[in-house]
């Protein structure tokens, strides 16, 4: 499978450059790479931007289900690229009631195929402190069968954390998601920030940010631990940049695990405004490997000894304490490859 993952910065509010901003990274990378692509992953609530702080100040922005501005991009990129295309927005839902309309407000995943039907759209089913100003909870992680890409499991960035920060975290709602759809495709979109100080995690955007993607992978702990034979595909779709006060993470990635192992199909830096494409039918070009004792990561840097620090912060402990390591949680994933910082971005093709 070809997948491509559009990572870039959009600004809050600023729908038209934001779609400028998309069309730019997609109109820089190597027309041959997009041949055959089957999927394309943006970002969670990718042209609107993300940091809004009020119901009032996300209204403006919000759009009818599966046919506002988004839908058009979507639909438009995916009869261009034959593929299916996946990307964040919000969404509003005019719901009849007794006393007239009373309209609902989500954070949405559009899905649309190569014919430019749309074949899902999943609502955020849990909410961080942002989303929580204006959109309603989903009904359910989404699980079921999309064309060609199979059986697909699909979430919103906070919806891999312990549910609210309230629940255990062994409780891997969204992993066992994964497990009970018989997923073999995941696709996770992001708004996910780093807690690390902006003067010292800007400079290095070419650099991954290997404490957040070891949370991701360590959020999906029963999927490896189930040691399936058939690969699952896992899709990381982050944003990065700056918006007001938060620093996004960046980091897109897509990894496959089988036989209770990770493998690395690509990887982008955390500041880079770039479109990873893999193939997964080709090798993979690194493995995550277990170093509780020592993390190292992949390109001779030592990754951080700290614990990984979510988005949406670890859930695993009090409120004061964000940052220190959950008592019983998986221990660090880290790379255990030496790859060049080129080989990662273009995921070794």
């Amino acid at each position: 499978m070809r997948i491509g993952c559009l990572q870039f910065a959009p600004q809050v509010g600023d729908v038209s450059n934001n779609l400028t901003r998309a069309d730019a990274v997609l109109a820089k990378a190597d027309p041959k790479e997009l041949e055959g692509l089957d999927l394309l992953v943006l970002p969670e609530m990718a042209f609107s931007g993300y940091n809004f702080k009020s119901l009032e100040d996300i209204l403006p922005f919000l759009e009818p289900t599966g046919s506002g501005i988004t839908s058009l991009w979507a639909r438009t990129t995916a009869l261009k690229y034959d593929c299916t295309v996946a990307v964040g927005y919000p969404e509003k839902v005019e719901s009849p009631g007794p006393q007239g309309s009373a309209p609902e407000y989500y954070n949405s995943l559009l899905v649309v195929n190569g014919e430019g039907e749309t074949v899902a759209n999943y609502r955020k089913s849990s909410l961080y402190y942002t989303d929580e100003t204006w959109a309603h909870e989903g009904p359910g992680f989404f699980g079921g069968h999309i064309g060609e890409l199979g059986q697909v499991a699909m979430g919103i960035c906070m919806d891999i954390n312990p549910y609210k920060f309230e629940a255990p975290w062994h409780a891997f709602e969204f992993a066992f998601h994964v497990l009970e759809a018989r997923a073999n495709l995941v696709i996770v979109s992001m708004a996910w920030l780093t807690q690390e100080d902006r003067s010292t995690f800007t400079p290095f955007p070419e650099d991954p940010d290997f404490s957040t993607l070891t949370y991701w992978v360590r959020r999906l702990e029963p999927v490896i631990r189930a040691e399936s034979g058939e690969e699952v595909i896992v899709v990381f779709c982050n944003r990065c940049g700056i918006e007001d006060e938060v620093t996004y993470a960046g980091t897109s990635t897509v990894i496959g695990i089988k036989d209770g192992e990770v493998s690395v199909y690509g990887l982008l830096g955390r500041g880079v405004r770039e479109l990873l494409i893999v193939d997964t039918d080709k090798p993979p070009f690194a493995k995550l490997v277990d170093r509780p004792e020592q993390p190292v990561c992949s390109e001779d840097q030592s990754a951080s000894t700290q614990p990984p620090q979510s988005t949406e912060k670890d859930a695993s402990q009090p409120e004061p304490e964000r940052g220190t390591e959950p008592t019983g949680s998986p221990t660090t994933c880290s790379m255990g490859a030496t790859t060049s910082s080129k080989d990662a971005r273009r995921g070794g093709l």
